[in-house]
């Protein structure tokens, strides 16, 4: 017996190693299986993961370390898994029992992986309480005079007896630049205030539109609340709140009662302080503020801004000297005319280039006492000076945005493209670097305002002057938006675009039905209130070409809208209430299908109709089935997103192999 005991160990030290091989040189082809499979679902789970991650990714919030940590090593698994396969193709190199352990061993880790991703909380991280909003300031246009009145300002916040402030002057002159250093200042002395909100109320006065963006800044939802009282007072409520706050209301047209916002009168016991800025010294006396004027440059701030502008001393130079005093002179000390007016003429060389020049100046600005007509002109001067039809194209595009509104550069290249502002080129990097191209010659003449490399801003007196340059073809102003359609007037038969965007409009009439016949873009993207769109409004729309009714609350599209056959763009992104999208089959003129964010559960039929599509987004959470057969009929994509988990196993590869012009695709095999 003492013999057969270690003779039984050295059999199993011998054998044991010898079964393991077997083991693993049997089952190499299943467990490869076994693995592929485990790996399809972590690869689900993550992309889920990333989508609900994009999701929760609002302003100011960041994601987990954890999150981001785990994601990083499904990654990683991702890249062993592909070097297993690439050794079980190399059998000469490996033996299968190598890739058999090697596969068994990895089917346990995927196996971890899995479990570790099933993240029930949030997955982002909540950014600290903001206090403010750091504004991206230009130096101050004529040191002594801004630097004067921001100073005045300044004392007077500081003063316990003054709690409303008004800065009122013409539009151009700096009163916005001079505000931005304000706020910023406010934020950086932190023992003043303990916040600071800023909101733009712009020339139409729209009580729900000022309290929802004054809702926003204090991350109150009011969209379920629609009496317009009750509004007032939940806000009211959240800003008694954050006592010892300044609330900056920029570019006022109008006066108005503050209990009918919901906005706590200032007080001392309160601490809370109104700052304003307007055109007329009337909105100041009416909100009973303290008022400061805003003063034109003096002449020899006027002189510096143009010649930090033209970036040579003009002036020294004898034959353009008296022609660049002139055109300084037609400025009228205004410093928005002084920029776009110099901007012109920044890249004239030749005195004969000047002449010119200033003929045409002279005829564009004739000289007057209303400085703000005068400004206007000489905007439209900048315009007309633009080299390029698509740059006054893309201007006029950017018109069609609300006031101060500020414009993401993506989404605004994709409508350009969209548009054919920029025709369609051999691929859509070169569209949109002639996109990026446009923006930054408008930048440059001072005709869009940058300072940030995601957005820009028009200036209101730039969006008045490309307004009036194309009246009576666009519609952009509305007040509550109700008003814009029942006004027939409103809706001529030479209109050519219409923007109703982010107007608050809840309800359109059932009998509105305009009879525009060259109407090509309607917008009405941003009325979050927006449930029902009727089925005569799009019925004498026939050459409609561009329709966005993005981030609305529509729960079904009108059937008038699927017999538009010159539509070339359907924008639908965020619509989550919209359950189904009818047959398609007519709109075979389409290019670009956009359904982000939808709650559509199945593809809409007649989709494989569509062959002259090149944008296709089903970023679509609740979306389960994509037939087969309908990728190689719409064969001109050039951008494919199918990127929920739900959408992971249907793209099939064949049929992926199909698509020859495709430049972007987020998805799974």
């Amino acid at each position: 017996m003492d013999i057969v005991g270690p003779i039984f160990e050295i059999a199993k030290m011998i054998f044991a190693p010898i079964h393991e091989y077997y083991n693993n040189y049997r089952g190499a082809d299943e467990r490869r299986i076994i693995l592929k499979n485990k790996w399809r679902e972590l690869e689900r789970r993550k992309l889920d993961t990333a989508s609900r991650m994009e999701a929760q990714l609002l302003p100011g919030k960041t994601p987990k370390e954890e999150v981001q940590g785990w994601i990083q090593d499904v990654e990683m698994m991702n890249d062993e898994i592909e070097a297993i396969e690439r050794e079980a193709g190399e059998g000469k190199r490996f033996s299968r029992a190598h890739i058999g352990k090697l596969a068994l061993k990895k089917i346990g880790e995927v196996e971890e992986l899995y479990q570790r991703g099933a993240f029930t909380d949030s997955l982002v991280i909540d950014p600290p309480p903001s206090n403010g909003e750091i504004m991206s300031t230009p130096t101050l246009i004529g040191e002594s005079t801004a630097e004067r009145v921001k100073e005045e300002i300044w004392a007077w916040v500081l003063d316990d007896d003054v709690r409303k402030i008004g800065l009122y002057g013409m539009g151009g002159i700096g009163k916005s630049t001079v505000m931005e250093h304000i706020n910023n200042r406010l934020l950086k002395e932190k023992n003043k205030f303990n916040s600071v909100i800023w909101v733009t109320v712009s020339k139409s006065l729209n009580v729900i539109q000022l309290q929802h963006d004054i809702a926003r800044k204090l991350d109150l939802d009011l969209a379920k609340v629609e009496d317009v009282r009750e509004r007032a007072a939940k806000l009211k409520a959240k800003l008694e709140v954050k006592n010892r706050h300044v609330l900056i209301l920029e570019d006022m047209w109008e006066a108005f009662a503050l209990e009918k916002v919901g906005i706590p009168e200032p007080t001392s016991a309160n601490r809370c302080k109104l700052v304003l800025t307007t055109r007329l010294l009337d909105v100041c006396r009416g909100m009973s503020c303290k008022d400061i004027k805003m003063e034109l440059l003096s002449k020899e701030e006027a002189r510096k801004l143009f010649l930090d502008k033209m970036e040579h001393d003009v002036f020294n130079i004898p034959n353009l000297k008296p022609m660049a005093k002139e055109v300084l002179e037609r400025c009228a000390q205004l410093p928005l005319a002084i920029v776009t007016i110099a901007a012109s003429f920044k890249p004239l060389i030749n005195d004969y280039e000047w002449r010119d020049a200033l003929e045409e100046l002279r005829t564009s600005v004739i000289r007057t006492n209303n400085r703000e007509e005068q400004v206007l002109e000489t905007l439209k001067f900048s315009y007309e000076r633009l080299k390029g039809e698509k740059l006054k194209q893309c201007l006029l595009h950017c018109a069609l945005y609300p006031e101060d509104f500020k414009i993401d550069k993506q989404e605004l290249i994709e409508h350009l493209i969209d548009e054919g502002i920029i025709e369609r080129m051999k691929n859509r990097q070169a569209e949109f670097d002639r996109g990026y191209s446009i923006l930054s010659k408008l930048e440059n003449a001072c005709l869009l305002e940058g300072g940030n490399d995601n957005f820009v801003k028009m200036h209101d007196l730039v969006r008045d002057m490309v307004l009036q340059v194309a009246s009576p073809e666009f519609m952009v102003e509305g007040h509550l938006g109700l008003e814009d359609f029942s006004d027939e007037g409103k809706w001529r038969e030479d209109l050519v675009k219409a923007s109703l965007m982010y107007k608050d409009i809840s309800t359109i009439p059932s009998n509105v039905s305009p009879r525009c016949p060259n109407l090509s873009t309607l917008l009405l993207q941003g009325n979050k209130s927006l449930k029902n769109v009727p089925d005569s409004l799009f019925e004498h729309l026939r050459r409609l070409k561009v329709l966005d009714l993005s981030y609305t609350a529509i729960e079904s599209l009108p059937n008038s809208v699927f017999s538009l056959e010159n539509l070339t763009t359907l924008r639908l992104r965020w619509c989550e209430n919209l359950k189904q999208v009818p047959s398609l089959a007519k709109l075979t003129a389409l290019r670009k299908l956009d359904l982000e964010g939808t709650g559509i559960t199945e593809v809409p039929n007649g989709l494989e109709m569509l062959v002259n599509l090149k944008f296709l987004n089903l970023n679509a959470s609740e979306l389960k089935v994509m037939p087969l057969g309908i990728l190689p009929k719409i064969s001109h994509l050039q951008y494919l997103i199918v990127y929920w988990q739900s959408m992971a196993t249907i793209v099939n590869e064949e049929e992926m192999a199909s698509l020859k012009e495709l430049e972007t695709f987020a998805g799974i095999f």
